[in-house]
């Protein structure tokens, strides 16, 4: 029943990821984010206060959607209405905060863990944050591309102003016109991704996402306070801090690093990293030779696992997808990625354990080794460099038919 509870949050994150693009297109990116409050509030409400696991279940599901429309609309929202020399660092900061937000939420139950019905008043809590997203976005200017897609022009203007300053009116405007934004072109449907014209764009952001999970962070996250306990570290929550506190070093680092690396030498950087950190795991728990170090030097890929993944892998597809994708299909072709996210973490949460009891761990962190290979390889030859360029640079050189 753990379990039940535990994938049905993965199957709504799934359903809203999906559903958020569509929102997304037909409402707008703020109005959307209002939208999203709702099966935030209810769904955290429902978990909060259930009586029954049907009800348990039915919360999760709804926190789920939430979660899900709010992982794609989130990047998405940040990379259109941020300028183009800080859209990096801007992008990499919710990833930065989400990482914060897991270390909070840790540190914030220590003192209530004693107490049997701890986890009504974590789950209660989260009713807070989403009421403050739906009054936020009330008062946050809608992205000036979607409305400058909707043929709103005069709304596009005032949201720049606001934005960015009157100076600059005329020149964001202009980058739009030049990339053909706002043109007679019907709205995107979801078969239109999966067109020649489009596909093999939208195939990098799916594979990049599908890479992430494939890479074994989970995998790490799940196995790292029984790696903790072999060095001598007996306590859950110390290593669960260890691990969050690297988490978020890596992503703060990221930030810095977004717009003066490039994302592209970032991921590669972060997925070499987590291959080597793989490698060294595997290598703890099965050669002979480093026994007497086995449980310090598990402790060391582990550690240099988060962080390399904090350093790339973890904040880069995210920024990077609404970047290359084109306007026109941008809200579904990120909804599509984060799908792929979300049903890759349901199957491998589905499978992990059997795999690990056929094979053993060592023998699957040497997949996982292999598989951040593979994605080096994918990224050196399929990922665009984004760092320094509009979105309508960027929609012209990957799109010049558009």
């Amino acid at each position: 029943m753990q379990g039940w509870i535990v994938s049905t949050l993965l199957a709504g994150a799934t359903v809203g990821s999906f559903t958020g693009g569509t929102l997304a297109d037909k409402f707008g990116r703020t109005k959307t984010f209002q939208l999203d409050a709702i099966p935030l509030i209810i769904g955290a409400f429902l978990t909060a206060t259930a009586q029954t696991v049907q009800t348990m279940i039915i919360g999760r599901f709804l926190a789920g959607i939430g979660i899900g429309i709010s992982s794609a609309i989130v990047p998405l929202y940040i990379s259109e209405i941020s300028p183009t020399e800080i859209r990096g660092a801007l992008g990499s900061i919710n990833q930065l905060f989400i990482c914060i937000g897991i270390l909070a939420a840790l540190v914030a139950g220590l003192p209530l863990a004693g107490n049997p019905l701890w986890w009504r008043t974590m789950f209660g809590v989260a009713i807070v944050p989403a009421i403050l997203l739906a009054v936020g976005m009330a008062f946050s200017p809608e992205s000036p591309r979607w409305l400058f897609q909707q043929g709103k022009i005069p709304e596009a203007e005032k949201a720049i102003r606001t934005l960015y300053g009157k100076e600059r009116v005329a020149e964001v405007m202009y980058e739009l016109r030049t990339a053909g934004q706002g043109s007679t072109e019907q709205e995107a449907g979801w078969f239109d991704l999966f067109s020649s014209r489009y596909w093999k764009v939208v195939s990098v952001g799916a594979a990049l996402f599908l890479f992430q999970q494939l890479a074994g962070i989970n995998a790490v996250v799940y196995y790292s306070t029984a790696v903790f306990r072999s060095a001598g570290i007996a306590s859950d929550v110390a290593a669960s801090a260890l691990v969050g506190a690297s988490n978020v070093f890596g992503s703060a680092i990221a930030s810095s690093l977004m717009d003066r690396q490039g994302r592209k030498s970032l991921l590669m950087t972060s997925f070499s990293g987590m291959a080597a950190s793989m490698l060294l795991l595997s290598l703890s728990f099965t050669w002979k030779v480093l026994a007497p170090y086995s449980g310090t030097l598990a402790v060391v890929g582990t550690v240099l696992y988060v962080l390399s993944f904090s350093l790339g892998a973890g904040p880069v597809p995210a920024l990077l997808l609404p970047e290359i994708f084109a306007s026109r299909i941008r809200a579904k072709a990120v909804a599509l990625s984060l799908g792929t996210h979300w049903i890759s973490n349901f199957v491998i949460g589905l499978y992990f354990l059997s795999v690990v009891n056929k094979f053993g761990i060592s023998s699957v962190y040497l997949g996982f080794a292999g598989v951040c290979a593979l994605a080096v390889l994918y990224i050196a030859g399929n990922v665009v460099e984004t760092k320094g360029r509009s979105l309508e640079e960027i929609e012209l050189a990957l799109n010049p038919t558009t």
